[in-house]
């Protein structure tokens, strides 16, 4: 493994996911929050493996917008959660950096290969 895996940076976070999916109490509140966060949160990895597995720069470029767009539902399911179950704020706070970053290196990406489509 390189020093920067985002494959394996994407699974740890999914795994965090779950871990502060499992310490939310369930009730009628908080259990479609749950299973949103839960789906977005761990489908950034899940289509950023399909973009590696890509079959064209095209359908590359589209799975990172996926992971993008994802990533902006996961940061929207945080707060949500955040307002349901305030005791847990410090957690939420973790991930929620941890979110914003990838969302970062996903526009990053994005940004670079539109430069070079335009490039050519």
């Amino acid at each position: 493994m390189s020093d920067y895996d985002l494959g394996e940076r994407l699974s740890k976070f999914g795994e965090e996911i779950i871990e502060l999916a499992k310490k939310v109490s369930r009730n009628t509140i908080t259990t479609p929050i749950i299973n949103q966060f839960v789906k977005s949160g761990t489908s950034i990895g899940a289509n950023y493996m399909e973009a590696n597995g890509a079959s064209s720069r095209k359908d590359f470029k589209n799975k990172i917008h996926i992971c993008k767009k994802e990533a902006l539902e996961t940061k929207y399911w945080l707060r949500i959660l955040s307002k349901a179950v305030p005791e847990l704020k410090g957690e939420y706070r973790e991930l929620w950096k941890e979110n914003q970053e990838l969302t970062l290196i996903f526009s990053k990406i994005i940004s670079s290969l539109n430069k070079k489509k335009g490039e050519k």
